[in-house]
């Protein structure tokens, strides 16, 4: 596929079939991901792929327990909540494949000041974010589906603990990957005219 082709026809799919993704596939797709571009060439990435199906549900219900404490918090109702978490677990249980992408600032500068490392801690999630954009566009090269969820933002110390991750390494993101279920329509896309500025903000 031409990478433009890629690029507009990838989707978000949050509904796989039970069909297992293969290794060889996956390793290409995890190469594609670690030639991304990052701040000082530093590659301040870190990868868990799980695709052992009692550690997958181990970490969705354990991830789903925080979410619900988190939602009770924020006065939704027991009914809703648990509807929520339910869709959750199924979510991440049923994908095939679930990878864990994860930040660690071990190669990034150090800075004596606050807001010079706030920085370098920005341009490591950055490197990290077009890390995982390589991840989603190959998966989609190789006729997968994908997803990209945010959750373990919200409970970095449970995925960490059900994952064995060391403390110096954040949890940022939980990529599901597998063969979909179907093809969900295009989402709307702002026209350029509304989000390109030429030479001045006009």
């Amino acid at each position: 596929m031409k990478i433009l082709d890629v690029i507009k026809s990838r989707r978000s799919v949050r509904e796989y079939l039970s069909r297992q993704v293969s290794d060889k596939v996956l390793f290409r797709i995890l190469e594609a991901t670690r030639w991304a571009p990052s701040a000082h060439n530093a590659q301040p990435w870190r990868f868990v792929m799980i695709q052992n199906a009692a550690l997958k549900r181990k970490l969705a219900e354990a991830m789903a327990r925080r979410w619900n404490k988190d939602m009770s918090k924020d006065n939704v109702p027991p009914e809703k909540r648990e509807e929520l978490v339910k869709t959750s677990i199924e979510r991440f249980t049923r994908a095939p494949t679930v990878i864990i992408a994860c930040l660690t600032m071990e190669d990034m500068n150090k800075y004596p000041d606050k807001k010079r490392q706030k920085i370098e801690y920005i341009m490591a999630v950055q490197s990290l974010a077009a890390a995982i954009e390589n991840m989603l566009l190959a998966a989609h090269a190789e006729g997968l589906s994908s997803c990209w969820f945010c959750a373990p933002l919200f409970c970095q110390d449970t995925v960490r603990k059900i994952l064995n991750i060391p403390s110096y390494v954040e949890p940022q993101a939980l990529i599901t990957i597998g063969y979909s279920i179907n093809k969900p329509n295009p989402p709307p896309r702002k026209p350029l005219e509304k989000i390109v500025h030429q030479d001045y903000w006009r």
